[in-house]
């Protein structure tokens, strides 16, 4: 099992052992394609000593979106068959989430994901939507499916998440 928590936990140590903590076997190419591939090489590629660079307790001298990305990373390269995501972009600003669903998107290519979401367009891609209110399942079905019914839970939460809050 992989698991991106909402607050990614990182070492002190450099981002490619952050990265590597997912499989400590891994070679540096794996770690290189991982980061590729959770959108974190383009920031990394930036630091002073790159793949090198020391974080910092818990990661504290990177962004949240770059925390989550080197989470994200670390999970890629476990390649674990059941994929926990909880609440891996509320906190995030719109750049930041749009880097980081699409290293989700890859990383959950093949696997069981059980994603644990508010903002829904986190899960509007899922194959299986399960909405609960009050801890009872009220909805489940996939995006199309679930908005189409405009006064059901789902459909409600979705527009205004997508801007239908907002009256001309």
């Amino acid at each position: 099992i992989a698991y991106v928590p909402q607050d990614p936990l990182l070492f002190h140590p450099s981002l490619e052992e952050n990265i590597s903590y997912g499989n400590e076997d891994a070679t540096k190419e794996e770690v290189y394609a991982a980061a590729k591939l959770a959108r974190a090489d383009e920031f990394i590629a930036q630091l002073p000593k790159a793949y090198h660079t020391m974080v910092g307790e818990r990661g504290i001298k990177l962004s949240g979106g770059q925390r989550q990305r080197i989470a994200i990373a670390r999970a890629m390269i476990k390649q674990a068959k059941i994929l926990v995501l909880d609440e891996a972009t509320s906190a995030l600003d719109s750049e930041s989430e749009k880097y980081i669903q699409e290293g989700l998107k890859e990383l959950m290519k093949d696997k069981t994901a059980l994603v644990i979401a508010h903002r829904l367009s986190t899960i509007r891609h899922l194959d299986r939507i399960i909405v609960l209110d009050d801890g009872k399942i009220v909805q489940d079905g996939t995006h199309s499916e679930l908005i189409k019914d405009k006064e059901s839970m789902y459909a409600k939460l979705w527009s205004h998440q997508s801007g239908g809050f907002i009256e001309e």
